[in-house]
């Protein structure tokens, strides 16, 4: 995923709002509610501020999945990160090694459950890149597609692995970086203008 600063206007949120429709998540919400992707607010050293979607990163080294005792948390071949909820004890290690604090844990009880996507009390869960949709043969995410609507074209989901996709090309000609590029976990979520 490519996301570009420089488009993403901080007074919109049509990547959060799609991503909870998308997978039933709770349009209210509270101090323990399950976010999969949010808006942050970044200042630079000249009070310069932009306005960042923060999700899972899908990391190829990913901590989460180093520290799972169950292997719950698994890297799938594609690079997507997800997290096994038959598997998960709800231990919240995973939550504890991410450095971008993109895992949540389901407290209560979940009814009306979308059945592409399903989620269950007492585990860990965070951005899946929408991989009911990829596995459906489907081309982006939830989020991409409503920034897409909201005119703004900010974020960009594509085969970082196939040379002749728009997103493998685009990244090769923007500068673009990770966020925390110091830890060395070589997340599948570029930045453009950061």
């Amino acid at each position: 995923m490519l996301v570009d600063l420089n488009r993403c206007a901080s007074d919109c949120d049509a990547c959060v709002t799609a991503c909870d429709k998308e997978n039933g998540l709770p349009a209210e919400k509270t101090a323990t509610s399950a976010q999969w992707i949010r808006k942050v607010e970044l200042k630079d050293m000249r009070g310069q501020v932009r306005s960042l979607p923060m999700m899972c990163q899908h990391c190829a080294e990913p901590p989460c999945v180093d520290v799972c005792p169950t292997g719950a948390s698994f890297k799938r071949a594609d690079g997507i990160v997800l997290v096994d909820r038959h598997t998960c004890i709800g231990c919240r290690y995973c939550m504890m090694a991410c450095p971008y604090k993109a895992r949540s844990f389901v407290h209560e009880e979940i009814t009306n459950q979308l059945p592409d996507v399903p989620r269950g009390k007492g585990t860990v869960e965070s951005c899946t890149l929408c991989v009911h949709r990829i596995d459906q043969g489907e081309k982006t995410t939830a989020c991409a597609e409503a920034c897409a609507e909201a005119g703004h074209g900010a974020i960009l989901f594509g085969d970082l692995n196939d040379p002749q996709s728009e997103i493998a090309r685009r990244v090769h000609t923007v500068a673009s970086r990770p966020l925390r590029a110091d830890l060395r976990l070589d997340p599948g979520v570029r930045y453009e203008g950061l």
